[in-house]
């Protein structure tokens, strides 16, 4: 029997989600409890969007083989910073990783002059200049398909390069923090951050827009921003059998983070 996981998690003191010897991550405290709770010696869990060290998830999908779990029982073997929020039995052969059509992220930046003591470690500060319409240009090149080299580590492991984005926004969340808003259909190693990291440096003046654009025509990774901190960045939603995450532009002021 196939059963679908859905999980929020604060990102803030693991190691990412895959499970790595000697380090504290989501997938194996996941794993941990369901093999507990199912009696079973070890149980393997897929998960939609692999999430890296410090970034959070709102909204990760995962599937695993087995009987179902009940999210009561879960949440009673987990840790504090990760919770089952449901499990379903799902169709025969469903993989969350595999079926998936889109993922959805989150990037918040709290721009104001004093440094965040709520928010710390769950937003990026940001004490500098901040142009929404700079940023509303670069988030609107970002839509339809193009070459993310410039975006990803040089030595990653992708061999091909192209994305389709499907939607990208700025928005306001309250009147000192701003938040990213990005769905595509899939996201290379570190991509949402460096294109974070470059749209803020076209927000201070320190690039332009026109420069920014040409970034998505497949440059060097040199050429681009620095990668912003994951601590910003929340896994926000994964899209299926091709629903989107992200609604149409005009219905972007009913989103709610939810935090």
């Amino acid at each position: 029997m196939q059963n679908r996981l859905e999980l929020e998690y604060d990102g803030s003191r693991f190691s990412g989600w895959t499970r790595q010897p000697g380090r504290r991550t989501v997938q194996e405290e996941v794993e941990r409890a369901l093999a507990v709770l199912l009696r079973e010696p070890a149980v393997t869990v897929t998960v939609a969007g692999r999430t890296d060290a410090g970034v959070h998830a709102l909204r990760q999908l995962a599937s695993y083989s087995g009987a179902p779990a009940s999210p009561r029982a879960m949440n009673a073997l987990l840790p504090d910073d990760v919770a089952v929020l449901s499990c379903e039995e799902a169709p025969a052969g469903f993989d969350a990783r595999r079926d998936a059509t889109s993922r959805a992220y989150c990037y918040r930046i709290l721009a104001r002059p004093a440094r965040p003591a709520l928010d710390r470690g769950r937003a990026l500060h940001w004490p500098y200049r901040l142009d929404l319409e700079r940023l509303d240009e670069c988030a609107a090149a970002l839509v339809g398909i193009h070459d993310f080299t410039a975006f990803t580590p040089t030595n990653s492991e992708h061999v091909h390069f192209a994305r389709c984005v499907l939607a990208a926004f700025w928005r306001a969340g309250s009147p000192t923090e701003v938040q990213f808003w990005i769905e595509a259909d899939a996201f290379m190693r570190h991509m949402n951050r460096v294109l974070v990291g470059t749209m803020l440096e076209v927000s201070s003046g320190r690039r332009s827009v026109a420069d920014f654009r040409s970034l998505l025509e497949g440059a060097p990774r040199a050429q681009a921003g620095p990668t912003a901190p994951p601590h910003g960045l929340y896994l926000a939603g994964v899209g299926y059998r091709g629903r989107r995450v992200l609604p149409e532009p005009w219905k972007v002021a009913q989103l709610q983070l939810g935090l």
